[in-house]
C-alpha cells in the first residue's frame, strides 16, 4: 500500500503543474501558472538569476490591484476571448499593457478549465460509486435468482451462477480499468501502467479518495448530517487509514473461509456509506420516524427511507420483511468507556446478556488513528437470538465502525457483509448507536436497529412481538444495555445492602455476579442452540419440546458427560410482568417447579441489581426452610432474576456448597460446574391465539432445563432419558397454567 500512497501524493502534489504544461492553439495556449513575467500577472519581485538560469535574464513580476481584478473579473464574464483591440482599449483603462491583459485572460481561462475538469472528475466518480452500488445488487440477484413463473429458484441457462457472476465482474473490471488509465494519462501525462507499482488486485477508481479524503470527521452535532457518496468539497483527510487487502482464502473462527471476496478498501466504502446513513438516521425533528404504540420509540417510514437513502445493500431479497426501530435512553457509563465495551466482542456480548448467543473478531480492517478508538473498523461474527427455541438465532457477518463526531460525540455503526449469503436468513443494515456525554459522567444512547429478515421461519404468534421491535428492536438493545449498566454500578457500590443482614466482599460480590452471569448465558445458550456448543438435534416436533444434546469433556465450568437441553415455548393468557411475578412468588414455587424439594425456600443472600426497592432483578442464594438439616444443605441454588418493558427472564441451578463458598469468598467462578434451568417470559403484543385474558394481553413464556443424562460423553443416550425430560418440561408448563388459573380466578373473587 506504501506504493499507492506515493502515487496519490503525486496526484496532489503534480496535478497543477501538469495541467499548467498542457497547452492549446491560439490564444488557448496556457501559461505556466498563475504567476507572469514582465507584462504578466503575479507577485512583484525580483528573481535572480542563478547558475541554472543560463540566458534567461532577471524576470520582475507584478501584482495587480483590487480595482483591475475587479474590471478584468467583469470583462472576462462578458468576453473570455477579447481581441487585440479590446484588450487595447482595457489596458489602457487601467493603465495595463496590452501583454499583460493578454496574459490575464490565457491564465483566467486556465483556471476554468481547471475547475470545470474537476468537478467533471467528481461526477465521473460520483457515476462510477452508483455503479458499484448497482453491481453489488446485481450481485445479489445472480445468487439467488426467482423464476417469475413458480417462484422457485431459476436456473441460468446452461451457464452456472458463478460463471455468469464472474463474467459480469470482469467487465465492470476492465470498464473500470479504462476509466482509470484515461485519467491517468489526462492528469499526470502517462498511462496507468507507467507507475512504479501497480495497484492491488480489487481495487478501482472508486477508491481513489481514501487516499486524498473523502467525509472527513471531527464535525459538531449539527454537521454529522452529511450527504451519502463522496464529498469533494474539503481536502481534509480521512480518519481511516488505507490497508492492503487480506490473502485470499482467509479462515475465520472455526475454520470456515470467507464466502464472499474480501476487500478491505471496499469494506471501509461501506463503513463510511454505512455511518453517513446512520447519522442521518438520529436526526431530530425528522419525518423518517413515527411513534411506536407498541413497543415504545419510533418505528421507521419504510416509504420516506426509500426516497431518501439508496439501496446500501441492494434490494431487499424475495421473502425478506424489514424491521426498523429508533430508541434512546439514559446509560451509567461515558462514551469512551461504551465504544471500548463495543469494540471487545466479549464485553459486547456480556453487556446484551441473553440477546447475543456468541460472538468473535474475524479481523480488524482498520486500527484507528494513534491511540484513539477513532476510525476503528473491524470484521466480527456473531448470532442474534431471542430465548425461545421456536425463533431461529439470526446469523450476522458485519463491519463495525467507530467515528469521534465530536468531543463527547461518538457513533458506532454495524453493517452486514455476507448479504445474500447460503444458509442467511437476515442482514443488518446500517445500525447502531449515537454516544452523548452527560455532565453526570453518564451518557445518553440513541439506539437504531434496522433489519431485514426472513419471516417464514417464524412462528404466527411471534410475528407480532419482531414487528413491534421489542424482540430485536432498539428497544430491546437499549433496555438491555441499561440494565446491565445499572446492574454493575449497584452491585460495586459500597451503598449497595444484601438482604437478611449477608455481608460480602466487593471481591465477593462479583465472583457471585460473574457465576450467575455465566449461569444464565448458558441456560440461553440451551435454548437457542448457540453459545460456540455443538448441538445435536434429538426431537423437535412442532407445538412440542425441542430437545437438544451436546457432549462436554474437560469444558471449563461444565460437568463432563452428555447435556441433555429441552425447551418449550407456549402462550399464556396473562401479561408478562404480572406472569413473572407470580414464578418468582415462592409460596407458589412448589406448584410449578417439578425439582423443587416440596417445601419452602427461604433466601440465604439476595443480592440486588438496581436501586430501586422492592425491585424483581436480584442474584440470590437460596436453601431449603425446613427440615431437620435445613442448616447443613450440602445443595444450594442459585438465581438469578431480570426484568424490563421489553420481557423478563429467571434463571436458576444447583451448587455445591464448598464450591460457592469460595464464590463468596471472592475466589474464582469459573470452576463452578452449572447445569441452569429457567424461563424467558415476553409480551406477545398482538395476541394471535384465539385466546386472550379481559383487560390485559397475552404472554409467550419458554420454559427450558438442562439435565446430564450420563457422565461418559461417548455413551448413546438413551430414550428413558428423552422421555423423562419431555415428561418433566410437560408437568412443568401444565403447574404454570394451573398457577395463572388459580391467580385469575382469585382476583375475578375479589373484584
Amino acid at each position: 500500500m506504501e506504493g499507492l500512497g506515493d502515487h496519490v501524493g503525486l496526484i496532489g502534489e503534480n496535478f497543477e503543474a501538469n495541467l499548467g504544461r498542457v497547452r492549446g492553439d491560439g490564444s488557448e495556449s496556457r501559461s505556466g501558472g498563475s504567476d507572469n513575467v514582465e507584462g504578466a500577472s503575479g507577485d512583484e519581485q525580483d528573481i535572480p538569476a542563478g547558475p541554472s538560469s543560463g540566458l534567461r535574464p532577471r524576470q520582475k513580476y507584478h501584482r495587480h490591484t483590487p480595482y483591475q481584478i475587479q474590471e478584468l473579473e467583469a470583462s472576462f464574464k462578458d468576453n473570455p476571448h477579447p481581441d487585440e483591440k479590446e484588450r487595447l482599449a482595457l489596458g489602457k483603462k487601467l493603465n495595463l499593457a496590452n501583454k499583460q491583459v493578454k496574459f490575464w485572460f490565457q491564465n483566467r481561462r486556465t483556471q476554468m478549465k481547471t475547475q470545470m475538469e474537476r468537478h467533471e472528475n467528481a461526477i465521473l466518480k460520483q457515476e462510477n460509486d452508483k455503479l458499484r452500488i448497482e453491481n453489488i445488487a446485481m450481485k445479489e440477484a445472480i445468487r439467488a435468482p426467482v423464476c417469475n413463473n413458480c417462484g422457485g429458484q431459476a436456473m441460468v441457462g446452461d451457464i452456472s451462477i458463478d460463471e455468469h457472476h464472474i463474467r459480469i465482474e470482469n467487465a465492470r473490471l476492465r470498464d473500470e480499468l479504462d476509466r482509470v488509465s484515461i485519467l491517468a494519462n489526462k492528469f499526470l501525462g502517462r498511462p496507468l501502467s507507467s507507475f512504479g507499482g501497480s495497484l492491488p488486485l480489487g481495487m478501482g477508481s472508486f477508491n481513489l479518495e481514501l487516499g486524498v479524503g473523502r467525509n472527513g470527521y471531527g464535525l459538531n452535532p449539527m454537521d454529522v448530517g452529511l450527504p451519502m457518496g463522496l464529498d469533494y468539497s474539503n481536502g481534509i483527510s480521512n480518519v481511516l487509514p488505507l490497508m492492503s487487502p487480506s490473502r485470499p482464502g482467509m479462515m475465520v473462527a472455526g475454520g470456515v473461509g470467507l464466502d464472499l471476496s474480501y476487500e478491505k478498501n471496499m469494506f471501509l466504502d461501506l463503513a463510511m456509506s454505512a455511518m453517513d446513513e446512520l447519522m442521518k438516521l438520529g436526526q431530530n425533528n425528522n419525518l423518517l420516524w413515527i411513534g411506536n404504540t407498541e413497543g415504545g420509540g419510533e418505528v421507521l417510514d419504510p416509504n420516506e427511507y426509500t426516497r431518501n437513502f439508496p439501496l446500501c445493500l441492494g434490494m431487499k431479497p424475495h421473502g425478506y420483511v424489514s424491521e426498523a426501530s429508533r430508541a434512546s435512553g439514559v446509560v451509567m457509563i461515558n462514551s469512551v468507556a461504551l465504544v471500548d465495551a463495543l469494540l471487545n466482542v466479549n464485553q459486547w456480548r456480556d453487556m446484551f446478556l441473553g440477546m447475543i448467543g456468541s460472538s468473535s473478531m474475524i479481523d480488524v480492517i482498520s486500527g484507528g488513528t494513534g491511540d484513539s478508538r477513532n476510525g476503528v473498523v473491524q470484521l466480527m461474527q456473531a448470532e442474534i437470538q431471542l430465548v425461545s427455541p421456536s425463533v431461529p438465532a439470526r446469523q450476522m457477518r458485519f463491519i463495525r465502525y467507530c467515528r469521534q463526531h465530536a468531543e463527547g460525540v461518538w457513533a458506532v455503526v454495524d453493517v452486514s457483509v455476507d448479504a445474500g449469503r447460503e444458509g442467511s436468513t437476515s442482514r443488518r443494515l446500517p445500525s447502531g448507536c449515537i454516544v452523548h456525554d452527560m455532565p453526570n459522567g453518564c451518557s445518553k444512547v440513541m439506539w437504531i436497529e434496522h433489519t431485514e429478515y426472513n419471516e417464514s421461519g417464524v412462528p404466527q404468534h411471534y410475528r407480532p412481538l419482531l414487528r413491534s421491535g421489542l424482540g430485536f428492536g432498539a428497544q430491546k438493545w437499549i433496555a438491555t444495555l441499561q440494565r446491565h449498566f445499572e446492574c454493575i454500578a449497584t452491585i460495586m457500590s459500597p451503598d449497595t445492602t444484601i438482604e437478611n443482614g449477608s455481608v460480602l466482599s466487593p471481591g465477593g460480590k462479583r465472583s457471585l455476579a460473574s457465576l450467575a452471569q455465566r449461569m444464565t448465558a448458558n441456560f440461553c445458550a440451551g435454548v437457542c442452540a448457540t453459545g460456540g456448543h455443538k448441538w445435536e438435534v434429538v426431537s423437535n416436533e412442532p407445538e412440542a419440546a425441542r430437545i437438544l444434546i451436546r457432549k462436554s469433556l474437560n469444558n471449563l465450568g461444565d460437568p463432563s458427560g452428555a447435556v441433555l437441553s429441552a425447551s418449550m415455548s407456549v402462550w399464556m393468557p396473562i401479561q408478562h410482568q404480572r406472569l413473572f411475578a407470580l414464578m418468582l412468588n415462592e409460596e407458589l414455587r412448589s406448584k410449578w417447579d417439578v425439582l423443587s424439594p416440596g417445601s419452602a425456600m427461604q433466601n440465604m443472600i439476595c443480592l440486588p441489581k438496581t436501586q430501586d426497592l422492592g425491585n424483581l432483578n436480584t442474584i440470590s442464594l437460596r436453601a431449603n426452610a425446613t427440615g431437620p438439616n435445613a442448616n447443613q444443605n450440602s445443595v444450594l441454588v442459585l438465581q438469578d432474576s431480570a426484568t424490563d418493558v421489553t420481557g423478563s427472564l429467571m434463571v436458576y441451578a444447583a451448587v455445591d456448597v464448598e464450591a460457592i463458598t469460595v464464590v463468596m469468598n471472592g475466589g474464582d467462578s469459573s470452576y463452578v460446574a452449572l447445569l441452569p434451568s429457567g424461563f424467558a417470559i415476553v409480551p406477545d403484543c398482538v395476541a394471535e391465539s384465539g385466546v386472550k385474558a379481559e383487560g390485559e394481553g397475552g404472554s409467550l413464556l419458554t420454559v427450558g432445563f438442562q439435565i446430564l443424562v450420563n457422565d461418559l460423553p461417548s455413551s448413546n443416550i438413551k430414550m428413558e432419558s428423552v422421555n423423562t425430560v419431555i415428561n418433566l418440561i410437560t408437568r412443568t408448563v401444565q403447574g404454570i397454567k394451573d398457577v395463572i388459573h388459580s391467580d385469575q380466578q382469585g382476583r375475578q373473587i375479589s373484584s
